[in-house]
């Protein structure tokens, strides 16, 4: 049976939610991010892209590019709020469906078509949740998720877009080779310099050369280019927390090793947060003392995954909790709230030089594994024990210390 693939986008969500909450943006050039020269544009409405403003550019650029914007700072639990809303939505009319971000979803509508029709289903769904919420969304409709993904970007704004089956490498040929889903900045000019500027040039060749020039992802963007994938749909199950701890094999008193090795359990459920796209908005210290009493203390705090913000929380939590004339046997730490994003880290807090930085350790990571960027602060945390990327399906890792 031929797949039938929904995708949902709710279009410029960020700015959609600030103009639900007041009407007088309406139509008016609108900039979501830090407000700071040095801040970083989150999102921007339809009338400031004429202008070139993007999100992502430095919010300073985007006021020289179009300075009649609106610049706001927004408020991701503000955004979670109204996510949820929809979630619930597509939850109660959707037997399998997947939240990919704060404002992107899949939905597994096969075999729809021989009881109600799935384009008027989907069509349904979607009047529905404007009517409910008052945002406007697009949707695209295929036979896969990248086809879908693609189909829903040709549709905006608020519209939506099917592809029969069958029609998947004529709806994509004459498309930007950027329209193709994990092309980014760097592989699109790697592709130009190659003399490629439509997808349609990219189905033409063998897949042998996009191997050699791009490795495993030129096989990817091939596939891709020619409306062939097979990734399912994962089922929706938002993890509310994320945490980790260490029990000594020997209790100790050492304040320094026990900073040292929750700088390192903060560092990396930080970089967990960023890879599976989360921001927490809670946080949480636990000590147990060799008299097996055990503390713990928490604190709310704003919407974030950056290492720079959670540290210093999290060894004041600690400071709180401490009694220096006890031996401890385990420490823990604890991130809850969680809610998705499409970004990083928290664009509304961080600056265009802690992207840049957090973008370049994560990459690092990525590549060589968690554990191949340290803190200083932390180079004493030994051993921390086996923590697993609660995200996907990689396997536990162990954070160590590691020369650079």
């Amino acid at each position: 049976m031929e797949k039938t693939i929904l995708h949902l986008d709710l279009d410029t969500f960020y700015v959609s939610v600030e103009r639900l909450i007041n009407s007088d943006l309406m139509h008016k050039p609108l900039l979501v991010g830090g407000l700071s020269d040095r801040g970083v544009v989150a999102a921007c409405s339809y009338e400031t892209r004429g202008y070139g403003v993007h999100s992502g550019m430095p919010m300073k650029m985007a006021k020289e590019l179009c300075p009649e914007a609106i610049a706001i700072r927004g408020n991701a639990g503000t955004y979670s709020k109204h996510s949820d809303v929809v979630t619930e939505i597509i939850q109660e009319q959707v037997p399998l469906f997947e939240k990919s971000s704060i404002d992107e979803f899949y939905a597994d509508l096969t075999g729809m078509d021989r009881f109600f029709g799935s384009y008027k289903y989907a069509s349904e769904l979607r009047r529905r949740i404007i009517r409910e919420t008052g945002l406007p969304i697009s949707f695209g409709l295929s036979a896969n998720k990248v086809v879908s993904k693609v189909a829903t970007g040709e549709a905006k704004p608020s519209n939506q877009l099917k592809i029969d089956y069958g029609f998947e490498k004529p709806f994509l040929a004459p498309l930007s080779i950027k329209k193709i889903p994990m092309v980014g900045d760097k592989t699109y000019q790697t592709l130009r310099n190659l003399g490629l500027r439509k997808i349609h040039t990219v189905q033409e060749m063998p897949i042998e050369v996009m191997r050699n020039v791009l490795g495993k992802n030129g096989t990817v963007i091939w596939k891709r280019a020619n409306g062939l994938d097979n990734t399912p749909v994962i089922p929706f199950c938002e993890r509310k927390s994320i945490s980790t701890e260490r029990t000594f094999d020997k209790d100790t008193i050492d304040v320094n090793m026990l900073r040292g090795i929750l700088i390192a359990m903060t560092e990396n459920l930080a970089y967990q947060l960023r890879r599976g796209e989360k921001l927490t908005a809670c946080i949480a210290v636990k000590i147990r003392y060799s008299d097996f009493n055990t503390y713990s203390k928490q604190l709310r705090i704003p919407y974030t995954s950056g290492d720079h913000i959670l540290i210093p929380k999290i060894l004041d939590l600690f400071k709180t909790l401490y009694n220096r004339r006890l031996l401890v046997r385990l420490i823990g730490i604890r991130f809850s709230h969680l809610v998705g994003g499409n970004y990083q880290i928290n664009l509304f807090d961080d600056t265009e030089e802690a992207l840049n930085l957090y973008d370049a350790m994560d990459r690092i990571r990525n590549r060589y594994g968690d554990k191949s960027v340290i803190r200083a602060s932390a180079m004493g945390a030994r051993s921390i024990g086996r923590m697993q990327n609660p995200f996907d399906g990689r396997p536990p890792v162990v954070l160590a210390h590691r020369k650079q």
